[in-house]
């Protein structure tokens, strides 16, 4: 829904959950949310069936995994809006164990990994997302979109002729239905209009029943038999650490997106633990685990217009009446819609300002090393925790080697027997480590002062750096004081000096 303006804003406070009640006030919001918790309900199905494939485990697992990692992410997530479901990347990490040990080893992981997620969360793991480059998230971003487009090229290969102008014909309902009305989701629409012309023409293409079997009653309650030993906890802590790991990193890392598309603030602690509850519920029903699903998140978000927690708890409640009491009607939906859907979705989420050639030109290079990295190394992988992770440790190698160059000495002779050193500028590992040979042990006089006014300590290197300099003008004979310093520098000179290298 959109003001004059501009796109309508939803009051939140993550304590309150004040958006939540504005949409059950708001008619016009609550048919947002709703329809929009619908369409992504519809989008979850084909993917938790793919990745229920991928874990080597019943499709069932999958889909039940969906519906109730979206319900508790609902109530207890920090992140309003956001999806959690059925994911790929968490199906990587654990499908080791379900080949060599079992379904019910793979869910004990997946408890486990909750487990690991909550305690995480409250060792302040969420904290660690200040560190991430904003060309880390531009990088995560593009590599989203071109990830989302490339899991419809299976779709789209060796298939029945008529798909292709059923695809083109949905992508045309999504690009100019929003022109002409916002009042019902342009990707619902499609889905709606694209399944009628399927089944009134009985055109022969693939279709969601084509993806796996669906459920026909409810998750029940389920407890992995599995021995409770330190054995059992050394074979699936490994697996258990990666999925939490994962889930975090990919959850976390969606939330500050939806937080800049959205211009609110989520509480990413609450955000970390909640999946870990989420988790926790999903084992002890039975499915796969999950985390943060970033291309339905955009769907719900930026397609959609979903702004508060209400959409997240209707796409699980959804879901569940679709796959369970519906499954049918829903295995008629034919797979050109949702493909035409997932191609908007990326196409939405391009960052294009940031691949624009004027862009490029303006940008410093390393930083637009720095998101090519990310891209290339997600797209490689098909894992957005390790294109992330690759891009942080880049941003702060290319950062660590900007700032060494900073640093600078200049020699003052003051006197007969007494020379200066004025050196300015972030003294670390990578700007110190050279500056043991910016001095002249021969030449200078008897008396040495070392000027760190400009400069500030920052690491055991560099004062290791300083003794060793102090050690060399003392095998010359000449004394080394260092002034200029206050504060935590000082004070990291006066703890560290003279105990490195082995000395007490």
């Amino acid at each position: 829904m959109n003001t004059p303006h501009g796109p309508e804003q939803v009051p939140h406070d993550p304590r309150t959950d004040v958006s939540i009640r504005f949409a059950l006030r708001s008619p016009a919001r609550l048919k947002t949310e709703l329809l929009a918790g619908l369409v992504v309900a519809l989008a979850l199905i084909p993917e938790a069936i793919a990745f229920s494939v991928i874990a080597g485990v019943d499709p069932r697992v999958g889909l039940f995994a969906s519906v109730t990692m979206a319900i508790t992410i609902a109530i207890v997530g920090g992140r309003p809006a956001m999806i959690s479901a059925a994911t790929a990347a968490v199906a990587l990490v654990i499908a080791p164990v379900s080949e060599q040990y079992g379904v019910d080893h793979l869910i004990a992981t997946v408890i486990l990994g909750g487990v690991f997620q909550v305690l995480l969360s409250f060792l302040g793991v969420a904290k660690l997302m200040r560190f991430v480059p904003r060309s880390v998230m531009v990088g995560f971003v593009n590599s989203l979109a071109i990830l989302v487009f490339v899991a419809q090229i299976p779709h789209l290969v060796d298939v029945p002729w008529m798909v292709y102008p059923l695809v083109a014909a949905g992508l045309l309902v999504l690009v100019f239905l929003p022109k002409i009305t916002e009042a019902v989701p342009a990707p619902l629409v499609t889905i709606v209009l694209l399944t009628v012309v399927t089944v009134v023409f009985s055109l022969n293409v693939p279709d969601v029943a084509d993806q796996g079997e669906l459920p026909e009653s409810l998750p029940t309650l389920f407890f992995p038999d599995v021995p409770l030993t330190f054995e059992t906890l050394r074979i699936l802590a490994p697996y258990a650490l990666a999925m939490a790991l994962v889930g975090l990193m990919e959850s976390l890392m969606t939330a500050k997106l939806v937080d800049d598309i959205t211009d609110t603030r989520s509480d990413k602690t609450r955000e970390g633990w909640g999946q870990g509850v989420a988790n926790i519920v999903t084992g002890f029903f039975g499915g796969m685990g999950g985390c943060a699903v970033v291309g339905q998140t955009m769907m719900n978000v930026k397609v959609s217009g979903a702004r508060t927690r209400l959409s997240t708890l209707a796409a699980g409640v959804f879901l569940l009446i679709l796959v369970v009491a519906l499954g049918d009607i829903v295995g008629l939906v034919p797979m050109a819609a949702l493909v035409a859907v997932m191609i908007m979705v990326s196409i939405a989420t391009v960052d294009w300002h940031s691949v624009h050639p004027r862009t490029l030109r303006l940008m410093p290079l390393s930083e637009t090393v720095v998101m090519v990295v990310t891209v290339v190394a997600t797209v490689s992988t098909g894992n957005l925790a390790i294109g992330v992770s690759l891009g942080v440790l880049t941003a702060m190698v290319l950062f660590a080697r900007r700032v060494a160059h900073m640093t600078t000495v200049e020699r003052t002779l003051t006197s007969d027997d007494t020379c200066t050193y004025r050196v300015t500028g972030e003294l670390f590992w990578a700007s110190s480590n050279d500056l043991v040979f910016q001095f002249d042990y021969i030449g200078d006089p008897e008396n040495v002062v070392v000027d760190l006014t400009a400069a500030d300590i920052w690491d055991a290197s560099t004062v290791a750096t300083f003794d060793a300099i102090q050690q060399k003008y003392a095998a010359k004979g000449k004394t080394v004081t260092i002034v200029g310093l206050d504060g935590a520098s000082l004070e990291r000179l006066r703890r560290l000096s003279g105990r490195l290298g082995g000395e007490n």
